[in-house]
């Protein structure tokens, strides 16, 4: 572990050569050379520094659009070049590691011990904060984690639990002009608007409600729009599936209140004619033609 930590310095130190100096990929081997003999001569095994850095610097546009929803009041050029890199190294291992290897956890940890040896009064509680929301919005895997406890053993499909959820496509009027409303998250999507649905509870009932606390508008059911489901990992009793019912919801064409709530950045309307341009999941896509067409 001591030489994970001393090779994670030596990555830091490289990235913020190479960031500095103008990010040029081409010279990326030569200063990870020169910088694991200038300080860690001793070090036999240098594969782990060469896959971070490479990997790193091959996923640094995705990565740096998560920090920048991440932390939105911080442009990137205004993050200090210490936090950026410490920051570029946290959320690779956060999203991209195997997490066998590298748990969360240890990611976002190792990440705020660089941030307080090599950055500023403030950087440890900066970092904390921007790994801490993404790693909310990846549902907190290995929350609960102790070395002792057992794997959760895997259940087959058929007898995964079942979480039920509910969602809309919102939509208004606005003089001749149909609007819809949609969602942004820290990973780059416009979705829809969504929830858990309490147990006992009316799915449109729930679903309603939901679109209220997320983006402030009371809104009517007019259609089904159908189901969809997805499996996610719950720290605690391994692999769920997730059911989303999705309706088609009228409201007024009024402001919208996003919910200050890990994951999410922004709310907007679009024009009917202008979503077709915005990037979403693949499982949504489906939902939103079918309201598009329904509304067409």
């Amino acid at each position: 572990m001591a030489n994970r930590h001393l090779s994670r310095s030596i990555v830091l130190q490289a990235l913020f050569e190479w960031d500095v100096a103008g990010q040029h990929d081409e010279k990326a081997t030569a200063i990870i050379t020169r910088d694991v003999k200038e300080f860690a001569p001793g070090l036999a095994d240098v594969s782990f520094i060469e896959e971070l850095f490479k990997g790193i610097v091959a996923k640094r546009t995705e990565i740096d659009d998560i920090m920048v929803k991440a932390a939105p009041d911080w442009p990137l050029d205004k993050i200090s070049p210490v936090d950026r890199n410490v920051l570029r190294v946290g959320l690779y291992e956060l999203l991209f590691a195997d997490r066998d290897e590298v748990p969360a956890k240890v990611a976002i940890n190792e990440a705020i011990e660089l941030a307080k040896t090599f950055g500023g009064e403030t950087s440890g509680r900066f970092v904390n904060g921007v790994l801490g929301a993404v790693y909310k919005e990846l549902g907190e895997p290995g929350k609960d984690a102790t070395p002792a406890k057992k794997k959760i053993p895997e259940v087959p499909y058929e007898k995964m639990p079942i979480q039920h959820l509910g969602g809309a496509v919102v939509y208004a009027k606005n003089g001749k002009e149909v609007y819809l409303a949609f969602v942004h998250d820290v990973f780059g999507h416009w979705t829809l608007s969504k929830g858990k649905i309490p147990e006992g509870v009316d799915p449109k009932d729930g679903t309603i409600a939901k679109v209220k606390e997320e983006i402030g508008l009371n809104v009517e059911i007019k259609a089904d729009l159908g189901n969809n489901e997805y499996i996610a990992n719950d720290p605690e009793i391994g692999k769920l599936r997730k059911q989303v019912h999705y309706y088609m919801a009228e409201s007024v064409f009024e402001t919208l209140t996003l919910v200050k709530k890990p994951g999410l950045d922004d709310a907007k309307w679009f024009k009917l004619s202008d979503i077709l341009e915005l990037n979403f999941y693949n499982d949504i896509l489906p939902i939103v033609t079918k309201a598009v067409t329904m509304l067409s």
